[in-house]
This record gives C-alpha cells, structure tokens and sequence, in this order.
C-alpha cells in the first residue's frame, strides 16, 4: 500500500513495513525500526534510534541526521542514480496528493533537493540486491544467488 501525510508522524512509525511506500514530513523517536521492505522517505526532521533493526527496505531522508540513526545495520548512502528518479515520482506523487507545500519546494528545485537526501540502505538488503543484480547480469537464478547472498 501507500501513505502519503501531509504532516508530521509520532514515534515507532513504519516499525516492521514489510512493502508499503509511506511519505511524512517529520518523524518521532524510533523510524523504521525492523523494517524489512517498502520505501519510506522522511522531507523533515527525524527523531533519535532511527533504522533500529532495519534488515529490509531503504529510506530516504532529508536533511539526515547521522548522530540519530542507530547505524547497527544499515549505512548511510547518497541516493543512487538508479534510485534518483523513483525518489523524485515519490515526491511529486506525495505533492500530488496532499497539496504539500515542503514537497513543492523540494520539486521547484530538485537538483538541490536531491543531493540533501541520504539514503538509510541495510546492509544485508544490499547484498541481496546486488546478488540480484549480478545473477540477473550473468543469467543465473536469481533465488540462487539470494541464498548464497543470505549465507554471507
């Protein structure tokens, strides 16, 4: 499913999304946490222990705080060129229907927008995805790689 909030959330919001794509404008204490799938992006301010027991998913963040993320299992990126132009119809879906005002700015000058996001990536889920992307490249079973992924 999708969420799309026109305003800030509380604490412990998108705690175990396992595939929803939710848009906030801020967030409370503990984001994320044990997230395993979906993509959350965050256009305001975030609260402490963000990403605790995050194994899946990415999030993106504007304006990341680095001192307020619990950085056990996951690192912090630069949005992906491949990831780039989904974040942005995120965005512009998020403006779309909610009529937000942070979203519009972001958009108006996107160029500069972009490169203040940071992207939450767990270190496993990358794997996988680069796992995926080299079985795929070389026309091997995807769900063969997966595994040998998962095994380290």
């Amino acid at each position: 499913g999708e969420l799309f909030v026109r305003g800030v959330v509380g604490e412990r919001f998108c705690v175990r999304n396992s595939g929803a794509t939710a848009v906030v404008e801020g967030v409370g204490d503990h984001g994320c946490e044990y997230m395993t799938g979906g993509q959350v992006v965050i256009l305001g301010e975030h609260g402490r222990n963000l990403a605790a027991g995050m194994s899946g998913g990415l999030a993106y963040v504007l304006d990341l705080d680095p001192r307020r993320v619990n950085p056990a299992m996951v690192d912090l990126e630069p949005v992906s060129a491949d990831d780039a132009d989904r974040l942005r119809e995120t965005v512009a879906r998020h403006a779309q229907l909610t009529g937000s005002p942070v979203a519009e700015r972001l958009l108006a000058d996107w160029d500069g927008a972009l490169c203040r996001f940071t992207a939450v990536v767990p270190r496993d889920y990358k794997r996988v995805l680069e796992a995926t992307r080299r079985a795929e490249q070389d026309g091997r079973p995807v769900d063969e790689a997966i595994m040998e992924a998962a095994r380290g």
